[in-house]
């Protein structure tokens, strides 16, 4: 397995923080591959046969994953786990259950740790992991504090100052999305005559006041102008609903079932399989709609939906980027023949925007492509240090002022710059018949490859042990994204031969033996240039047999949407 180039940034941004601060953050959203990133940290620091780390989770499954990815990271390192079933320090790196281990007698056989990893370091500044934290510092006073989070701001309004000095760096959801990892936000901000009274609304501790926001969204007339303009702009898509209240949610639902739209209500009160039932009703298309009270805020990831709706205003933009993140992740083609999706719908019926700036705002490459030195600045609220692109502090929440245009109701008239992933893959590119509309690059094991058909691309992927497959259809970004993912997955740094001296060279009597004759007189064709059309030509009926039936697939859904909608 090779990182990408954006998260093998981080990882040296983040070890060059823990050298010199000896504690440090990273935040990245989800679908960035914190995991990964994570593992690659442990193995930098983990050069000395003698060093110990720890990564420390609050979930079994958690735990699990980590230490699944880590070891294809790291697969000369040794795993082991202290959890309520196996308590284990044997590994060079051990991955804890935070709940096991913050119990006394156990931190009192707590070994010397070169290294702490806190996975959701959200939680970080909970009393359990702060035992856990102080216990490492006890025994060493040296050991480095690395923390990694997609949302570093609580909703108890408790800072993460007191643990972290520092942010190493930061993903965006922007460089995800120009990246083709995640698909782009289309943004409307709908005015129901409510703007002003929730500006006004009372903040709590912890968020605004939602029964005050209730008192003025949950009315018969607004939920009507909801469904007409869900119905608009969105109404053959999977949609998410977040509501302030369970009777608001309960009233929304109420009306979206009664203007036929099949909907489904979900909420803190249910039981787990009351939930998981209906859940499995908006995933396996009984119900088109599922509304929702901070339920799927975080954690929940049906990547068909395409839509959300923002019925209720957050006080910080970290909620705010969970709730419309449910809408960001690309689709696996594996997992859902004929979905093609190629951006997410934001309705945004509340203030989120006008609090915090629309999601796209944040998307400002500007030509600069994050890989250079990661300029800081210092919060005048906490005094951490953090990026110089941050408009609100990972460690205490303060917010930097912005300028936020909104004069018009539509936030998807901006020009946003695609990452050339051509250029910043670890593989070489190869347009394969100079018309650009067929790449393919490869590997010793793999090979991926991305192909444009009736106005869609179609990213493929075949590797040593794997039938060739499918990968995603769409955008060329996203598929890009995914053909190159896939060569990740399958190859190592010593096959990502992308500047090797051999590549250039002309190609070898044996591939000349099996190119087309035109291509034979090419002079100018080199040897990865052959190594990428004979890959081409050897798995072409399996490529143009994919393509073919994704289209088909596509164009019957199409269809099937079209009359539906009728």
């Amino acid at each position: 397995m090779i990182l990408r180039p954006r998260q093998t940034l981080l990882v040296d941004r983040t070890v060059e923080a823990l050298a010199q601060h000896g504690n440090t953050l990273a935040v990245a959203p989800t679908g960035s591959g914190k995991t990964i990133m994570l593992s690659a940290v442990v193995g930098r620091l983990l050069s000395d046969p003698d060093a110990k780390a720890c990564i420390l989770a609050h979930r079994t499954e958690l735990t699990d994953q980590n230490r699944n990815k880590f070891e294809r990271v790291n697969p000369s390192l040794k795993t082991s786990v202290f959890d309520a079933y196996e308590k284990s320090w044997d590994g060079n790196a051990t991955f804890a259950m935070v709940q096991t281990l913050s119990r006394k007698a156990n931190l009192d056989q707590l070994p010397t740790l070169d290294l702490l990893v806190i996975d959701e370091a959200h939680h970080a500044a909970s009393p359990s992991y702060r035992e856990v934290i102080d216990q490492v510092l006890v025994k060493n006073p040296k050991a480095a504090i690395c923390g990694l989070t997609a949302t570093p701001n609580r909703g108890d309004g408790k800072g993460l100052r007191a643990v972290f000095s520092n942010v190493a760096d930061q993903i965006t959801l922007g460089e995800m999305i120009a990246s083709g990892h995640l698909v782009p936000p289309r943004t409307y901000v709908i005015n129901v005559g409510t703007q002003e009274a929730l500006q006004n609304v009372r903040r709590t501790a912890i968020d605004f006041d939602m029964n005050e926001v209730a008192t003025i969204l949950n009315k018969t007339l607004i939920t009507e102008s909801v469904i007409s303009n869900w119905k608009e702009k969105a109404r053959d898509r999977k949609t998410i609903v977040f509501c302030s209240t369970v009777e608001h949610a309960t009233d929304v639902c109420s009306a979206f079932n009664r203007a036929g739209i099949k909907s489904v209500l979900i909420h803190g009160e249910l039981s787990d399989s009351e939930r998981k039932e209906r859940l499995s009703a908006y995933e396996n298309d009984n119900a088109q709609v599922v509304v929702n009270v901070a339920v799927l805020t975080e954690g929940y990831d049906y990547t068909p939906t395409s839509c959300v709706v923002l019925l209720r205003p957050s006080s910080y933009k970290s909620t705010f980027i969970q709730m419309v993140g449910r809408g960001l992740r690309t689709v696996d083609s594996q997992e859902f023949p004929g979905v093609v999706k190629t951006d997410c719908i934001v309705l945004d019926f509340g203030t989120a925007c006008l609090t915090h700036g629309a999601l796209e705002q944040d998307i400002n490459l500007d030509g600069h492509d994050n890989l250079g030195d990661a300029p800081a600045k210092d919060c005048p609220e906490c005094g951490a240090s953090v990026p110089k692109a941050v408009m609100e502090c990972p460690l205490c929440g303060h917010a930097w002022e912005r300028q936020i245009n909104l004069s018009r109701g539509v936030l998807d008239h901006f020009i946003m710059s695609e990452i050339d992933l051509l250029s910043r893959s670890n593989f070489r590119w190869c347009d394969l018949f100079g018309n650009d509309d067929a790449l393919m690059a490869t590997g010793f094991n793999a090979w991926g490859g991305i192909f444009f058909l009736n106005g869609r691309w179609h990213a493929v992927g075949g590797a040593k042990g794997h039938p060739t497959q499918l990968l995603a259809v769409g955008d060329r970004t996203v598929c890009m994204a995914k053909a190159d993912d896939w060569l990740n997955d399958h190859e190592s740094k010593d096959s990502a031969h992308k500047t090797r001296r051999w590549l250039n060279e002309s190609p070898t009597p044996k591939q000349l033996q099996y190119l087309s004759p035109e291509m034979k007189v090419d002079f100018s064709l080199t040897r990865y240039q052959a190594s990428a059309l004979l890959s081409f030509r050897f798995n072409r009926s399996a490529i143009v047999r994919l393509v073919n039936a994704a289209n088909d697939l596509n164009a019957h859904a199409h269809e099937h949407s079209t009359l539906e909608a009728a």
